[in-house]
């Protein structure tokens, strides 16, 4: 067990008159740390550390040492991979294979982002394009923004981190870092590293604290050019109210609809759905929370779905065979559970799973589901998936878009026509054709629209919003 508290311009805050918070681990409950708590005044002091920063050594960093910082950094992230396994797996519950293929795609992310710091492109304007133009050369360049801050969601503690601290880095921003205080030890440990890897300390400064104390005050200070979040919608749209002209990113909720066409292959689709859908325990922004089938092959794929469903191994995520381990509380797990309850009271049926020990809550598929329960129209984050029948393409077309949210989508069929058409008229932010919606890679443009989000993610689409773009006009003598 180790006590951590807040690094500011390098310094650990962690003094014993500081209010503490334990981390737990969600599966046997054991205190895998404590952290000494931020206050307001420590989150001030981060913000003032980052924009001193920036304008003292960020601003002027050549991008090749930008690139040779994150670099560095992937390196020693794949040296101490283990570590970071881990902690990943105690503070989150992550199973240990979910937790390493996690360290494995936050390695790539840092080598994405090196290589990018080093692709920052603008343009020359052809200005004779408008009368008057002779003459005249202009070009766009892009600048960093200034002092991002990050806050960051409990279920991918290292990789969603590195979605906002790798770009921001690459872009020659620095960077006030709020982790959820589910798991702070990774990013405490991020934090290090990147500094070990030759980051100036002053351009990450991680606070540990509440949202109530140091979150609120983080979106609303001036000295803050950038808010990137990754969480829940009630509080994204807090953001978006109260950040002020700040540039926001928000990565919010989905309840993502996978397709099955009966042309599909059924065992490849139910295969990968199981993944899609309770990987994590279902604590997956873009998880399968809603899978229609077209109904010639709707019997068939329920019962091979169930059947593989049924073959999951639950227990201790240290353990290599488990499939499905905790959720990151007890809480959740009675929060969801309650939500398969109320379904059922409506009608709807279980087909397997919907039982709770503890923080465990085993995968759940359900049927005979209406479109007003909350496991249809609310995000579940849970191991729960609804199974539903449909006749047409036109129909499912207009099942998968009755949501507030718009984030993923997967599509299964051998017709590329209709898969293209169909994934045309899906209204969200990404579509899969043969993969399921879950399938995220760290370098195409991921986001949402409708409820789900603001903006992009992926290592070159979060480069170009955490930057702004300058116009230098030149009259040149004729």
């Amino acid at each position: 067990m180790m006590k951590i508290g807040s690094i500011i311009n390098g310094k650990e805050r962690n003094e014993q008159n500081r209010k503490t918070l334990d981390i737990n681990n969600p599966y046997n409950h054991e205190t895998v740390g404590t952290i000494a708590l931020a206050s307001s005044d420590d989150l001030n002091d981060a913000v003032e550390s980052s924009f001193d920063t920036f304008h003292h050594k960020m601003k002027a960093m050549p991008a090749h040492k930008r690139g040779d910082i994150l670099r560095k950094a992937a390196d020693l992230l794949e040296e101490n991979a283990d570590d970071f396994v881990q902690t990943i797996t105690a503070e989150a519950g992550k199973p240990i294979k979910h937790s390493q293929a996690e360290v494995q795609r936050s390695v790539q992310i840092l080598r994405f982002a090196s290589e990018q710091a080093k692709n920052i492109n603008g343009e020359v304007i052809p200005m004779d394009a408008a009368i008057g133009g002779e003459h005249r050369m202009g070009l766009v360049t892009r600048k960093a923004l200034g002092v991002v801050g990050a806050i960051t969601p409990f279920n991918f503690p290292l990789n969603l981190s590195l979605h906002k601290l790798a770009p921001a880095i690459a872009a020659g921003n620095t960077i006030v870092f709020k982790p959820a205080e589910k798991t702070p030890i990774s990013a405490y440990k991020l934090t290090k590293l990147l500094h070990n890897a030759g980051l100036p300390e002053g351009a990450l400064n991680l606070v540990l604290g509440t949202g109530e104390e140091t979150g609120d005050p983080l979106v609303k200070h001036e000295k803050v050019h950038k808010i990137s979040f990754t969480g829940s919608l009630p509080v994204g749209k807090i953001i978006q109210k109260t950040a002020g002209f700040k540039k926001i990113t928000l990565e919010l909720g989905s309840n993502s609809p996978n397709i099955i066409f009966e042309d599909a292959t059924i065992k490849e689709a139910a295969t990968e759905l199981v993944k899609g859908a309770f990987a994590f325990s279902g604590q997956v922004c873009i998880s399968a929370q809603r899978i229609y089938v077209q109904k010639a092959i709707y019997d068939t794929f329920l019962e091979e779905y169930t059947q593989l469903t049924n073959a999951l191994q639950l227990g201790d995520p240290f353990d290599v065979e488990t499939d499905i381990g905790p959720m990151i509380s007890e809480d959740e797990a009675k929060r969801a559970k309650q939500w398969i309850d109320d379904a059922v009271e409506k009608g709807a049926k279980i087909e397997t799973g919907g039982e709770r020990n503890g923080s465990t809550l085993t995968p759940t598929i359900m049927t005979n589901v209406d479109k007003n329960m909350k496991i249809i129209a609310e995000e579940v984050f849970a191991p729960i998936v609804s199974v539903i029948p449909f006749d047409t393409e036109e129909e499912v077309i207009e099942f998968a878009n009755d949501s507030i949210y718009g984030l993923q989508a997967g599509v299964f069929t051998k017709d590329i026509d209709r898969a293209i058409r169909v994934a045309d008229r899906l209204e969200v932010g990404g579509v899969w054709i043969n993969e399921i919606s879950t399938y995220r890679q760290d370098n195409h443009p991921y986001g949402g629209v409708k409820q789900s989000g603001i903006g992009r993610e992926g290592v070159k689409y979060a480069v170009e919003d955490m930057t702004e773009m300058k116009f230098i006009g030149i009259k040149l003598k004729g």
